[in-house]
């Protein structure tokens, strides 16, 4: 029988197809391609199979002339700029033998080719092929061009994220008004869940096809037939391409095994993917270290206190960062399985007793200490390994850990994180005692801009507050993703504090002394400098226009329509998050029929029989009748509803598989970034 490991473990199968190529070769890799293999073995597991060096895919690198042999993985198309960079890079070098690997498949060129009919062979990537040679000089030199899906990073034994589709996100309601522009008047959609993937840019149709051709190759590889459900419009559009990707159809009929695969949109439920409830280390971790440069997923940690070296303004550059991806240790990978999957606390002790125990081993003059545990105690147990190269180097990895976790619990951006979950609570609570106005109300004595440290500036508050402008966003997206839980409101009323928390916010994003990385993507400016009162207005008003229509996403839901409880006099009122609903709707006994999650895979067999079904018994798919379910969160999932999943299924089905397939591991920031991004529609992905 098939287990979780099964597919845990096909990346590094994958990416065995791209290692049997890169002997004494010069590696060009994209950073989407790059970070999949940082969590499959990162740059090692290259250079054990033979490369000579691994590169950046830019123009701006090239090799020598006792340089022959070049393997390039990129996770885009064949076209466009990724073709521009490959002729570039092979016209400065020397090249005699080509190999490119692409993760989109063959079948999506031809689409992207305007190529509608089934074709023999790979002609798009033969025809590559020969440009390779004429660019290289010579038609008698070696060229491959080859698909290989290593779009797949193993987080963890129950997660698989993609980083090739971390920016594609479920349809909001700005995309429908876009959408509904390019069609005639007696055309045009009521609401997002009419729209089909046809009537999307032909960039996101690619996008889409090119993940269910992913998702169809892993399906493949394990010889399973899957049963695909969704709940959302996004999701709908995905799991239909699934269910009509030409080669699954044949595998179904011969596959061996089954599982279930649901797949759901971020947006039935943005308030706990941007809630600060989670009580969860790893979330912490990820929102207040910097990402690793590149990627989405992991961040830096700073090396220097295992080194005798002093801190100056400089000693960053020198020090290359640590990352969470320890894929080498199996101790580190257990301890990263504690961080991902436990409550804070645990969390944070098992760190401690990780080091405790390490050191021990190794013979370290270790002081035990019980009782809280501090970054001060956790950096001076890391502090002896200093002493021993042999204890550092065949320990990295759990090292690297605990200095993640301690440089966390002493970041003074973590006082945020308590700052906002107080405001939400109380968000929370009024919205079941007050109308929507009201609470709007509230927000607006926090959006007052931080003075400096000598400021005088009246009604301005200190530079070491707790709240800047990118937790005021998210408590806005906090509250609208809410905002239909509210009792009707007066819609006048509401659009005049809009108008006034506009100006307001306009006027803190303008007195930052510096711009976030939030702030930069919203305003399209890099620094203060550049900004605008206008534009800072102008951002505000695209966001808001975004904000109103977060209280409509579950609109279409006949059942799961509500992520929110009211207080009864007796409890507080409580956010439901909605993935847990749709697990107990999954696991419940009676094994009912949600109509909110809707079975994709049955094609005219399904049609038949929702019409037998109204007059006679009909038993239709459910995604609990095997043994194995996916959960596909399109995207992004939060460290704390991994717990929230694993908790769940131990508590409801004790003994089922889950694993967790998602487009990135989300920080709160994530989110306004997603929701708020102007290319939403338009992907990169070389076209």
């Amino acid at each position: 029988m098939l287990t979780t490991e099964d597919f845990t473990h096909f990346p590094l199968r994958m990416w065995e197809k791209v290692l049997s190529k890169v002997k004494k070769a010069v590696v060009f890799m994209d950073d989407k391609c790059a970070e999949a293999l940082h969590w499959s073995g990162g740059a090692a597991a290259l250079l054990e199979a033979g490369a000579k060096n691994l590169k950046e895919f830019s123009s701006f690198e090239a090799c020598g002339a006792n340089e022959p042999k070049a393997v390039f993985v990129v996770s885009t198309l064949l076209k466009g700029r990724t073709v521009d960079i490959i002729k570039d890079v092979i016209s400065l070098s020397h090249f005699q033998y080509c190999v490119v690997v692409t993760t989109v498949a063959h079948s999506v060129h031809l689409l992207a080719n305007n190529v509608t009919a089934e074709m023999e062979g790979t002609p798009v990537f033969e025809q590559f092929e020969e440009k390779l040679c004429e660019w290289m000089g010579n038609m008698n030199y070696t060229a491959e061009v080859m698909h290989a899906p290593v779009v797949f990073a193993p987080v963890s034994q129950q997660l698989l994220l993609t980083p090739m589709f971390a920016h594609l996100f479920p349809l909001l309601s700005p995309d429908l008004q876009l959408i509904n522009a390019k069609r005639p008047e007696k055309k045009r959609f009521g609401s997002l869940a009419d729209v089909d993937v046809h009537s999307l840019p032909v960039e996101l149709q690619l996008e889409i096809k090119s993940l269910a051709s992913v998702l169809n190759s892993v399906f493949d590889a394990t010889g399973t037939r899957e049963e695909s459900f969704a709940v959302g419009p996004m999701s709908r559009i995905i799991a239909g391409e699934l269910a009509n990707h030409p080669q699954a159809k044949n595998r179904r009929k011969t596959a061996p095994n089954k599982a279930s695969i649901i797949f759901v949109d971020r947006t039935m439920d943005l308030t706990g993917a941007v809630g600060h409830h989670g009580d969860n280390l790893v979330e912490k971790i990820l929102t207040v270290l910097e990402p690793l440069p590149g990627h989405v997923t992991d961040v830096q940690v700073d090396m220097l206190e295992l080194t005798s070296l002093q801190r100056t303004p400089h000693s960053k550059s020198t020090l290359v960062p640590g990352c969470l991806a320890q894929t080498q240790s199996p101790a580190a990978q257990s301890l990263w399985e504690a961080m991902l999957t436990s409550k804070h606390k645990e969390a944070v002790m098992e760190v401690r007793r990780q080091l405790v125990e390490t050191a021990s081993k190794e013979k370290l003059p270790i002081k035990m200490s019980m009782g809280r545990v501090t970054p001060e105690q956790l950096c001076s147990y890391m502090q002896l390994f200093r002493s021993s190269w042999g204890a550092l180097e065949s320990n990295c990895g759990v090292l690297q850990l605990g200095l993640a976790t301690a440089q966390t619990l002493r970041h003074p951006g973590l006082t945020r994180w308590d700052a906002c979950l107080a405001f939400e609570r109380l968000l929370l609570q009024a919205l079941g005692d007050s109308d929507f106005p009201t609470v709007l109300r509230q927000l607006l004595p926090l959006m007052k801009p931080r003075g400096g440290e000598d400021s005088t500036t009246p009604g301005s508050r200190s530079k070491d507050d707790e709240c800047g402008p990118d937790e005021l966003i998210l408590l806005l997206v906090y509250l609208y993703s809410l905002a239909d839980e509210a009792h009707d409101s007066d819609e006048d009323e509401v659009e005049k504090l809009e108008r006034e928390l506009m100006g307001a916010l306009t006027l803190v994003i303008t007195r930052e002394p510096e711009l976030s990385p939030l702030l930069q993507k919203l305003t399209g400016c890099a620094n203060p400098e550049e900004l605008t009162t206008e534009r800072a207005h102008s951002a505000v008003e695209e966001m808001f226009e975004t904000l109103r229509g977060l209280s409509n996403t579950r609109d279409h839901l006949k059942q799961l329509r509500s992520v929110y409880t009211a207080s009864d006099g007796v409890h507080q009122a409580t956010y439901r998050p909605f993935l847990r609903q749709i697990l107990e709707e999954v696991f419940h006994p009676d094994r009912l029929e949600c109509p909110d999650i809707e079975h994709m895979s049955g094609g005219l067999t399904d049609l038949l029989k929702t019409g037998f079904s109204m007059f006679m018994k009909v038993s239709r798919p459910h995604p609990s009748d095997n043994p194995l379910l996916f959960l596909f969160l399109v995207g992004g999932v939060t460290p704390s509803e991994l717990r929230l999943i694993k908790e769940v299924v131990a508590a409801h089905k004790p003994g089922t598989q889950v694993l967790v397939l998602s487009t990135r591991l989300l920080r709160p920031t994530d989110i306004p970034e997603l929701l708020f991004a102007t290319q939403r529609l338009l992907p990169d992905i070389g076209v």
